[in-house]
């Protein structure tokens, strides 16, 4: 005895109220509804006054103690204590059970074609219908089944993804700043071209390549060229002489700079070499007072209006004599020495008006250099937030990219349902259940070249039948001849088909068979009859979808299809095969 198939698990398991109504097939009746929750019943159990409740309903409903049955109320039929619910006196249905989970069944999720019983549907349908719609427990967005699996990996906006370099977890709003600072994110030597290089160990490499492009040492001093590593010495060569007049030039503000935080630098130098000059002159006025000999060479004070009205009062005459070997000094040397104090002063102004016109052009250039700095960084930013957008652009063309591959997918598999169904429906439309068949064949011409060229030498006419359950069966012809007819006669086949009855008939096929070429003139038909020899493998019951053919390789003449005939009207010709039903 073949075990008992196992009933679904209870609705008390499942903590699950009436199926819904929606999945009935057919028209829906009172009886069929839990009189608690209003849908079709699970598990019914049925209440001493008669009313069918949902195993769960009623037990959630007398949970909290004896309740009076609603549906008595209603149908004003109430009666103690039999329309009480409570524990102990309902019993399980078993009978309204099994008329329910025989009900057929539909899924009433969109685009879902699933079809079975109420019993199936619980089995091995029933919350997992690929077509269901579900909140995202993270988003809460409304997805299908069977697009959990994408959503959540591709995107749900709160999802959690692994760093792809670092392979750390971030929220998928975070990952996006993460690789602005990722030690391992990839990235790419400016001189060597050299890719994949993450981001911990980027400065290491830089120091170490020779192709990286470096500020020149002289960049201190106003040298902005970037110049590889390993020609900084070619450029330092060729351009020696720029970067000598950049030093000269920083060193005579670094001089003026120092000169402006102390002003009277120079007039304490004049002031000193002024006094300088008049100790000499004292002295030579005191040597030759002591040798008795007039002073000679030095400057009057009208020679020098500056000296003589800054001179100081002469000091006391030493009590001690000179050695009479001491030479007096010539009073030329005070005005040697006071030319060239005017002639360094004179240099000294020029080289402060040629600084002050170089801190003009410097500060001219700092503004142009301030400007271009903005403007770099402003491009820099521009750059960084397109770099982001098009890494976001991209990853959106993927999603959209796999959702188009999928859409194509899906269209292809309901192209191949259309056609499939559109060609079941030809079949159907064209099949006959009387034993008598007429196959029309347009195009006659083309089929018939297809035939000679080989590219389609045989054509099959769509099935028809004995009766509903009868036989199956088709035709098969040959345009051009088949066996001893190739090339000569157009060949025509009868071919027993498996069916759907096969197990109800007599076998083997042993009905009188007759094929006719219609004339269309209905004048003269081109008839050949046969009765089928039962002992060959084409009139045995079908163990593969068609037997091999049986039936007349010599049919027709091809010469009686040429020229004007009437057995062609329109590039039409027309079959027709009638079975003999007696003994049926």
């Amino acid at each position: 005895m073949a075990a008992q198939e196992p009933s679904p698990p209870s609705s008390m398991e499942n903590n699950k109220p009436g199926f819904p109504k929606k999945i009935l097939a057919n028209k829906l009746e009172d009886k069929h509804l839990c009189n608690c929750c209003q849908n079709i019943l699970r598990r019914p159990f049925q209440a001493q006054c008669g009313h069918r409740f949902c195993s769960y309903c009623f037990n959630r409903t007398v949970g909290s103690g004896p309740q009076k049955c609603n549906a008595c109320i209603k149908e004003d039929i109430f009666e103690e204590p039999t329309s009480i619910l409570k524990q102990g006196c309902a019993f399980p249905d078993n009978a309204a059970r099994r008329e329910v989970e025989n009900l057929p069944a539909v899924c009433f999720n969109e685009g879902c074609s699933w079809k079975g019983s109420i019993k199936d549907y619980e089995l091995s349908h029933e919350g997992k219908c690929e077509f269901m719609i579900l909140p995202c427990p993270l988003c809460k967005e409304l997805i299908r089944f069977n697009e959990q699996e994408r959503h959540n990996e591709r995107e749900c906006p709160e999802r959690t993804l692994n760093c792809k370099y670092c392979k750390e977890p971030f929220h998928f709003k975070n990952i996006k700043a993460h690789d602005e600072i990722c030690p391992k994110y990839p990235m790419i030597c400016e001189g060597c071209a050299k890719k994949k290089i993450p981001r911990e160990k980027y400065v290491d490499h830089i120091k170490f390549c020779s192709k990286f492009r470096t500020p020149c040492r002289y960049h201190v001093v106003g040298c902005d060229m970037l110049v590889e590593k390993e020609k900084i010495h070619e450029h330092e060569r060729a351009c020696a002489h720029e970067h000598l007049n950049l030093l000269l030039h920083y060193i005579m503000g670094m001089k003026v700079s120092l000169e402006g935080l102390q002003p009277q630098s120079l007039d304490l130098a004049g002031h000193k070499a002024h006094e300088l000059h008049q100790a000499l002159r004292d002295l030579e006025t005191r040597v030759s007072q002591l040798s008795g000999a007039p002073v000679q060479g030095v400057p009057s004070s009208s020679s020098s209006s500056s000296a003589s009205s800054s001179a100081a009062p002469p000091p006391p005459a030493p009590t001690a004599t000179l050695p009479t070997s001491f030479t007096p000094l010539p009073s030329s040397v005070g005005a040697a020495l006071e030319l060239q104090l005017h002639s360094e002063k004179t240099k000294v102004a020029d080289l402060g008006r040629r600084c002050q016109d170089l801190e003009v052009k410097a500060g001219t250039f700092e503004d142009v250099v301030c400007v271009l700095n903005r403007e770099v960084e402003r491009f820099a930013t521009t750059m960084e937030a397109s770099n982001r957008q098009h890494r976001l652009d991209q990853d959106k063309i993927e999603a959209l990219s796999n959702k188009v591959r999928q859409l194509e997918r899906q269209v292809g598999v309901k192209d191949l349902t259309v056609a499939e169904m559109e060609g079941r429906l030809r079949e159907m439309s064209a099949t006959t259940f009387d034993g008598v068949f007429i196959w029309r064949i347009s195009d006659f011409t083309k089929k018939r070249q297809d035939a000679i060229a080989g590219r389609a030498p045989a054509m099959f006419s769509p099935a028809f039948y004995t009766s509903k359950y009868g036989y199956k069966m088709c035709l098969r012809i040959y345009l051009n001849g088949d066996g001893t007819g190739r090339g000569t006669h157009l060949s025509l086949f009868f071919v027993v088909m498996r069916g759907m009855s096969d197990a109800l008939l007599k076998w083997p096929f042993n009905q009188k068979v007759t094929l006719m070429l219609l004339d269309q003139s209905n004048r003269e038909h081109i008839i050949d009859a046969f009765r089928p020899d039962i002992t060959s493998s084409s009139f045995q019951r079908p163990v593969s979808e068609m037997n091999i053919a049986s039936g007349c390789p010599l049919f027709c003449p091809l010469a009686k299809l040429e020229g004007k005939n009437s057995y062609i009207r329109d590039d039409t010709i027309f079959i027709k095969a009638i079975v003999d039903l007696t003994g049926l």
